[in-house]
């Protein structure tokens, strides 16, 4: 299950990747916001980052204008490792070097087309396993 989060200003990119989502017929729960209004970014990076660090989703994707503030928000949280990715090469490298669980994207900053290929590059890259990489991830856990 993969939870989605946005503000209003990561709402339009966020119903290109659900109709993707659904397309490739992938579960997903939606945590808001439901339409262009303006709301607070951190509350959805709370609903989404509880919802993968505590199991109930298994990777989160949180999308707001530029990515940055929702992806800040989301790593408060224990348990979360949020990477802010504008390109596949990223996308991949964070799942396969961070076991990133959570993607930021800014919808000011990416087209649909490419954030799509971004979500499926980062959603179908599995974490490497390397002892290096899990050695530096429990570093950054503490």
């Amino acid at each position: 299950m993969i939870a989605l989060g946005c503000d209003h200003g990561g709402y339009e990119l966020k119903q290109e990747i659900m109709a993707w989502l659904d397309k490739n017929h992938l579960e997903y729960k939606d945590y808001g916001c439901f339409s262009t209004e303006a709301v607070d970014y951190p509350v959805y990076s709370r609903l989404v980052g509880h919802a993968v660090a505590d199991g109930e989703c298994e990777k989160g994707i949180l999308i707001c204008g530029t990515g940055i503030g929702i992806s800040i928000a989301a790593n408060k949280i224990k348990g979360v490792r949020a990477a802010l990715c504008s390109d596949c090469f990223s996308a991949e490298a964070t799942r396969l070097h961070n076991d990133a669980n959570i993607l930021a994207m800014g919808a000011r900053v990416l087209g649909a087309g490419l954030a799509v290929k971004i979500v499926d590059t980062f959603l179908n890259t599995p974490f490497s396993g390397d002892e290096r990489h899990k050695r530096r991830i429990s570093l950054i856990e503490g």
